[in-house]
């Protein structure tokens, strides 16, 4: 955000704007700004011969819906303004995407490269007995998930740890999600987020007459991309783009700089490359044309920033040249530059939209756990067998024959992976067409951002209303 605005101010600031669009109570809007707890701790940890304190959060901003649910990141910009602002976006996402949880986040100050994996291992545990002290931690409660710099193997830490802690609650799997599948995790939640972010541009980009308004073609085919970082979210998202979507990708950036080919970029060659050498500067076909935000700056249709918040600043806006911006990480498009961007007619799909991916596939993950069995285990083989039967009727009928090919094609159930990318893919599909009728209603709500923060309010005052809580 702005260096005199907080990320959280700016939060509530979109939200504020919003409200302007609902008959909300000045009072309950109040309510859905407010952070309801916040949780700071300081622990001490051994590194080598000495000590370090560590500087720890975890924020539930609101309990209209419980279990509250956030990822826990491990970064050295983490304060307690970023976990509160972040635990905000997250209850607009799964108002907005229909996943029953209140938002929260949480943060480890720490930069995970300077510490052992025993060390982060204490680090991971010690905060989670904190957590568990004070019952910010359970399958009811408040449900942690992987964020920047921590991924299935610290969540598989946090589980251990809660168990060890809370013996023979049965429900206990349920208490974090993104787990490794091994550990009770579910298939498709690594790629969850950039898939969402693909099947939300996909959307996006089907409906002819918000298309030529941008100057684009109807369709997701041949689109032009940029990607701004190669994490998780920014390298699923540009692979199943390639894959699915047939997007052409002519920029790239990464911490080492930007490189751009009008040709089309390969990114699982890329990645590969990038393994090899340590870098993506000298990829072959590629020009390397400035450092990690040069590539924000490239003509393109789509510009996915997938790297951290405040990439795009007042400095940059009026040099972007995308038609779409896909905001796959919390916050890369500053509260100053959004006006400058709407004004030069960029389309924004807001972050607690587009990479809502993660907590979807995350709930799905906690249906999982709370059930105690796997999507599509006790259907799968019934399936095959009954469309097994229809396809030998058909084929008895017509007299036709069937290929085995086309016959395992026609008549396999859904394994757990496509059960839960249908989910995600309705999921994604479903929030854009209600953002966009929000939109269309309300001729006076100006960009896609405040249409969506409104559809997310709208149902969360209803919430608290059903509660009796604001008559």
């Amino acid at each position: 955000m702005s260096s005199h605005i907080s990320f959280f101010k700016s939060v509530e600031n979109y939200v504020d704007k919003a409200a302007a669009f609902t008959d909300i109570p000045k009072g309950l809007v109040e309510q859905i700004k407010a952070c309801n707890l916040v949780l700071q701790i300081r622990f001490p940890i051994r590194v080598g011969n000495d000590y370090q304190v560590i500087e720890a959060y975890r924020v539930q901003h609101s309990h209209h819906r419980l279990p509250t649910k956030g990822g826990i990141r491990y970064a050295e910009s983490v304060d307690q303004d970023e976990v509160m602002a972040l635990a905000a976006l997250m209850t607009y996402k799964c108002a907005l995407v229909d996943v029953p949880f209140g938002g929260a986040k949480g943060g480890i100050k720490i930069n995970p490269a300077n510490y052992t994996t025993e060390q982060l291992q204490n680090i991971t545990r010690r905060y989670t007995a904190e957590l568990v002290k004070k019952n910010f931690i359970g399958p009811g409660i408040d449900v942690p998930a992987p964020d920047y710099g921590t991924g299935p193997r610290e969540m598989a830490w946090i589980l251990d740890t809660y168990q060890a802690l809370r013996h023979g609650e049965v429900d206990s799997i349920a208490c974090v999600t993104g787990k490794p599948v091994t550990q009770n995790g579910i298939r498709g939640r690594a790629e969850a987020t950039g898939r969402g972010v693909f099947y939300g541009l996909r959307e996006c980009v089907s409906h002819a007459e918000d298309m030529k308004k941008l100057g684009l073609e109807k369709g997701i085919a041949g689109k032009t991309m940029v990607v701004q970082g190669l994490g998780n979210v920014g390298s699923n998202t540009a692979i199943i783009s390639q894959q699915e979507g047939d997007v052409k990708i002519v920029g790239v950036s990464e911490r080492e700089g930007s490189i751009h080919d009008p040709n089309g970029i390969d990114i699982e060659k890329l990645l590969a490359f990038r393994k090899e050498t340590g870098s993506i500067i000298g990829y072959p076909g590629s020009k390397h044309i400035g450092d990690a935000r040069a590539a924000l700056e490239l003509p393109c249709d789509i510009l996915v920033p997938a790297a951290l918040e405040n990439q795009i600043t007042t400095e940059n806006a009026g040099k972007i040249q995308a038609k779409i911006i896909a905001e796959a990480a919390n916050g890369p498009v500053t509260a100053d530059a959004d006006p400058i961007l709407q004004k030069k007619g960029v389309l924004i799909l807001p972050d607690f939209y587009i990479n809502a991916g993660g907590v979807t596939v995350s709930y799905f993950e906690w249906l999982k756990n709370l059930s105690h069995h796997r999507f599509g285990r006790l259907e799968n083989r019934f399936q095959h067998n009954a469309f097994g039967r229809i396809l030998d009727k058909v084929v008895e009928f017509t007299g036709k024959s069937v290929s085995d090919r086309d016959r395992e094609l026609l008549t396999r159930g859904g394994t757990e992976i496509e059960l839960v990318n249908s989910g995600l893919e309705d999921t994604m599909i479903t929030a854009y067409q209600q953002i966009r009728e929000t939109f269309k209603q309300h001729p006076g709500i100006p960009d896609v951002r405040t249409a969506a923060f409104v559809c997310s309010m709208k149902k969360i005052s209803s919430d608290y209303i059903s509660m009796g809580i604001f008559p």
